[in-house]
Formats: structure tokens, sequence, C-alpha cells
């Protein structure tokens, strides 16, 4: 009995340092890239520190390309973390913060305030750009809202996981319908579907990180029933938790994480299904460090793209959905090969 459990602290502690240290990397990661983001512009990578000297070059520091990183940062943050409570609430591995309908909710939002308002996420004015983003967000929270109703509730995981799925089919419908009543509206809105950080200001990073602090704080606060479903609805009900408002805890930070995150950013792929299971394939734990951990992640992955899609094609900028797609896409296709030939599933 007691090497049994000298053996079971052993491993919990080489988990617990497996955390910390992947949670150093991931701050040291962090930091490098808002950094190298500071300095990537559209002539290529230069250094931030030297903008100083020059007005203009100082503008374009303060105002565009430091909200612009920490903007990408914060919304790879939100996304990391929706994915984590999304894949342990339903379960499952492939699950994404974009399940309850979110994603489609936001784009309708997003174009209903194009259409009828003449307003654009492009627009100099930032009451215009607060405009689209807060209809956006509306929207988001509406189609998530809309997906509790239709579930009755948050106490069939199965049920409110195909209420997402059809409230998204019919949002993402509703879109197109007003797309193609108002024509006008289609370049705006293809930016804010391939997704895109262009468009982050020091409001939208205040915005982000008031959202990932109430969204942290939530999962972080209410992890124990992510790690009671791990064993089964009934085993976490003999447990003694509150499974319900639990739940409902969970799917409000998930809805205002990402609903938050693509109000600012559009539609950014990949990033809330692969940060979760990068963390999980590095340095499994409970789901309170999870939730912080994938959360980091996501943030890190983010912004690497973000720069990245700024300097490939300079001084042209390659749409960081786009991107993420592509190199989500790819991972997700290598790590179902790797887990075939190893005869396991994702």
């Amino acid at each position: 009995m007691s090497v049994r459990k000298d053996s079971a602290d052993a491993a919990g502690g080489d988990g617990a340092r497996r955390c910390a240290w992947l949670a150093a990397g991931l701050l040291i990661a962090s930091a490098v890239l808002v950094v190298l983001g500071a300095g990537v512009g559209s002539t290529g990578i230069g250094f931030a520190w030297g903008a100083d000297a020059d007005p203009v070059a100082r503008q374009i520091l303060w105002d565009i390309r430091l909200p612009r990183t920490l903007g990408a940062w914060l919304a790879g943050a939100l996304l990391g973390l929706a994915g984590a409570v999304a894949q342990g609430l339903f379960r499952n591995p492939l699950a994404d913060p974009y399940l309850l309908g979110s994603a489609s909710g936001a784009a309708l939002g997003g174009a209903l305030a194009m259409a009828f308002f003449g307003l654009s996420p492009t627009a100099a004015q930032w009451l215009a750009r607060l405009g689209v983003t807060g209809m956006a967000f509306l929207g988001a929270v509406a189609a998530v809202l809309l997906t509790l109703v239709l579930a009755r509730g948050v106490q069939h995981t199965l049920r409110l996981l195909l209420a997402g799925v059809i409230v998204g089919v019919v949002l993402g419908a509703a879109r197109d319908l007003v797309e193609l009543a108002s024509p006008d509206i289609l370049q705006a809105m293809q930016a804010f579907t391939l997704g895109s950080t262009s468009f982050v200001g020091w409001i939208a990073c205040g915005l982000m990180a008031g959202a990932w602090a109430l969204s942290a704080g939530a999962a972080w606060v209410l992890a124990r029933a992510l790690d009671g479903l791990v064993l089964g609805e009934a085993t976490a009900a003999s447990l003694g938790l509150p499974l319900a408002p639990m739940r409902a805890g969970l799917v409000a930070a998930m809805a205002l994480a990402t609903g938050t995150a693509v109000a600012q950013t559009g539609l950014i792929a990949f990033v809330g299904l692969a940060a979760p299971h990068l963390v999980r394939s590095i340095a499994p734990c409970t789901h309170q460090r999870h939730g912080v951990l994938a959360s980091l992640m996501g943030a890190v992955l983010l912004l690497a793209a973000d720069i990245l899609a700024r300097w490939i094609l300079a001084p042209q900028e390659l749409p960081v959905g786009v991107l993420t797609a592509a190199l989500g896409g790819s991972y997700l296709l290598w790590l179902m090969h790797r887990r075939t030939q190893l005869g396991r599933g994702l």
C-alpha cells in the first residue's frame, strides 16, 4: 500500500513539475513573440526599440503594432481557454469553442451591423468599429442562449451538442441570406470570416483582457466539475457535485471567451482545438492547470501565426485565420495518422 502511494505521489510531483516547466516556457515564448510582433510591419522585421527617434514610427508602434500584437495574444488565450472548457465539458477531444453556435451568431451579428447600419470593421471611426464588434458579440450571446433553449438547459451534454450544431447551421444560412441581400458587404464579411487581427486596438485589448479574467476565473473555480465528468456523470453526481449549475457556469465562461474573441478578430480556426491537445500531449494535469496552460498555449499559437501571416508575404498580409486553418488541419491530420498507427483513437 505504501509503495503504491509513493508511486502516485512521485507521478503527481512529476506532472506538477512538467506543468510548471511548460507554463514557464510558454510565458518566455509569449514575451519573445510580443517583442518580435512589435517589430514586424509591412517592410518586414525591424527593431521596435528604435522607434522613439521618429514620431511616425513611434505612432505606428504604439497605435497599431503593439495593440495588434497584444490583441492576438489575448484572442488566442480566450480561444485556448474556451477550447479546454469545451473538450472537458463535452468529454470529446475534437470539441472546439464554436460548438454552441457562437461563431455563426457572431458572424450574423456582424453582417447585420454592416448591412443595416452601414458599419464596417475597417472603418477609421472607433464608434463604427465598436458597433460591428458589439453586434457580433450580441450575436454570439444570442446564439448560445438559443442553443440552451433548444437543449432545455445544460443537463444533457449530447442534446446541448446537437442543439449547438443545429443553431450554427441555421444562423450560418441566415448570414448567407443577409450577404445575398446586401452584396456590398461581401468584402468586409470576407475579412471577418477569414479572421484577422488588423483592426484590434487598445479598446479591444481591454475588452478581451476583462473577458479573459472573468472566463478564466470561472473556469478555475468550476474545474472540479470537469474533473468529475471524466469519471462519468453518475460518478460525478455521486461525489456531491452540483452538475447543473456548474455546467451552466462553464457554458457561460466558454460563451463569453468565444464571443469576445470572435467579435474582435473574426473566425479563427483550430486554435481552440489544437491548444488543449498540445497541452495534454506535453503535460497532462487536472483541469484547473489544464485551462491555464491551454490558454497560454492558444495565446502563443495565435500570436506566432499572426506574426508569420504579417511577415511571410510582406508587404502584403495573409489572413491569420487561413494560416491557422492550414497549420491546424495539418497538425490534426498528423495526429490522426500517428494515433492510427499506434492503434488508438484521438
